[in-house]
Formats: C-alpha cells, sequence, structure tokens
C-alpha cells in the first residue's frame, strides 16, 4: 500500500471523533471519502497532512512511518474548499511559488509553469491578480500550484462545494483528467453522493467516525448505508 493508516483514534474533549480507523490505498488511486458533516472526514485528512495530532495510531506512506513527522516533512498537498491564493501574486507566480521556494532555475520555473497553465486550460489568464479569477479559475490555479511540486500524496477536503453546478462538474472532470496525466494519488472528501461516486477508484464511507473501505463500486452502491439506493429509488419513482 502506498499509504496506510493503522488504528487512528481521535478524541476532542469527550467526544470521540475518529474511532480506529484503518485503511490504505495503492499508488495512482483516488479514494472517495463519503459522509455528512461532522462525521470526522476532515479531521482524518488533517491528521494525515499533520495538521492535527492523533490520540492513536501509524500513518505510513510509501512504506515510510511518517506519524511523527511535521506537515513540512511530509510533502502532502491539502486542498480546502477555498483556493487561499496569494492575493499580491498573479496566476504565473501563484503556480509557480512551490518552484521558487526549492529555487529551481528560472528556465524550469517558466517551462513547468507553462506546461501546467496549458494542462490546466488557464493560458488566457497568465497575468491576472486572483481577485480578477471566477471561483473556478482559482481553484483550477490552486490545483496548479499544488501539482507542479509533485507531492506524493493530495488532500481534497471539499473543493469544489462552493462553486455552482456547471463549474462544478467542469472541476470534476478536470481533477480526472489530471489525476491520470500526473498520476496522483489523492484522498477526496465530500458529502455528495454524485461526486464521490464521479472521483473516486476506491470508495468508502464515514459515518460516526468509523470509516468502511469497500472493495467494488458496487459493493458501495449496494450499501443501504450510503444512499445510493435510496437515489435510484427516487429517480426510478419519478419515471
Amino acid at each position: 500500500m502506498f499509504l496506510k493508516a493503522e488504528h487512528i483514534s481521535k478524541k476532542y474533549s469527550n467526544k470521540e471523533v475518529l474511532r480506529d480507523i484503518s485503511f490504505g490505498i495503492e499508488a495512482h488511486q483516488t479514494i472517495s471519502i463519503l459522509g455528512k458533516s461532522g462525521c470526522g472526514k476532515s479531521t482524518l485528512l488533517k491528521i494525515i497532512a499533520g495538521i492535527e495530532k492523533e490520540d492513536s495510531g501509524t500513518i505510513w506512506l510509501n512504506n515510510e512511518n511518517i506519524t511523527y513527522k511535521n506537515p513540512a516533512g511530509r510533502n502532502i498537498v491539502y486542498l480546502f474548499q477555498e483556493p487561499l491564493l496569494f492575493p499580491h501574486l498573479n496566476v504565473f507566480e501563484n503556480i509557480a511559488f512551490g518552484l521558487r521556494i526549492r529555487k529551481e532555475s528560472q528556465h524550469a520555473i517558466k517551462q513547468k509553469v507553462s506546461e501546467m497553465i496549458q494542462s490546466l486550460q488557464l493560458q488566457d489568464q497568465l497575468y491576472k491578480m486572483p481577485h480578477q479569477l471566477s471561483g473556478g479559475q482559482k481553484q483550477r490555479v490552486a490545483f496548479g500550484r499544488a501539482l507542479i511540486i509533485k507531492p506524493p500524496l493530495i488532500l481534497l477536503d471539499e473543493p469544489f462545494s462552493s462553486l455552482d453546478v456547471e463549474v462544478r462538474g467542469d472541476m470534476q472532470d478536470l481533477f480526472k483528467k489530471i489525476a491520470k496525466q500526473f498520476q496522483l494519488t489523492a484522498l477526496f472528501v465530500t458529502h455528495d453522493l454524485k461526486e464521490a461516486l464521479i472521483m473516486g477508484n476506491v470508495m468508502s464511507y464515514m459515518q460516526d467516525g468509523i470509516l468502511k473501505v469497500y472493495n467494488s463500486k458496487q459493493e458501495f452502491i449496494n450499501d443501504g448505508k450510503t444512499g445510493v439506493q435510496n437515489e435510484i429509488g427516487f429517480w426510478n419513482g419519478l419515471t
């Protein structure tokens, strides 16, 4: 397993948020984590990223125990609902930021950013500032800034939830394309059933701090807890 979490538990005061969670995914897969607000999805991502500290358990990434590493040492990218771009930098410089921190040459930066801009279809937005961009464009720039440093793992915490339906669909398609192009390994958290099915190669469902990972999409669909059968029943009822 490329990412492996073993017996992760977490409490806030007397509330048990994560309950002995163990799971793993192979490299170049995206696991969808579906669940209602407050079920522990974001807490799990923050623990994997090193932003929060687990009460117990171990996290392995590419056969390395990263449990006691700080966030910077894990080299994992966490994307939130809001793109959180640098407001004083244009599109090019926002995407180039990680490369400049790593002191790559100007030639390498220009080449890599140009290629990323092409992949993200942002050629016409190159020198615009964040306040001049739409929500979908901002999220594309955030993706570009995250991916250009080639992180081993990317964590997505409901990244499209603030976008309207049409833009959200475009971003889902773009992520699928980029995930394949850059061979991403990702955890994708969402409370949207359709989005979970679209985004994940591997499906999981979280409820009351317990994570269930399914052996197949069909197993996920057949489980009454996930809500798929209710959704199918609703649409069948209309016809």
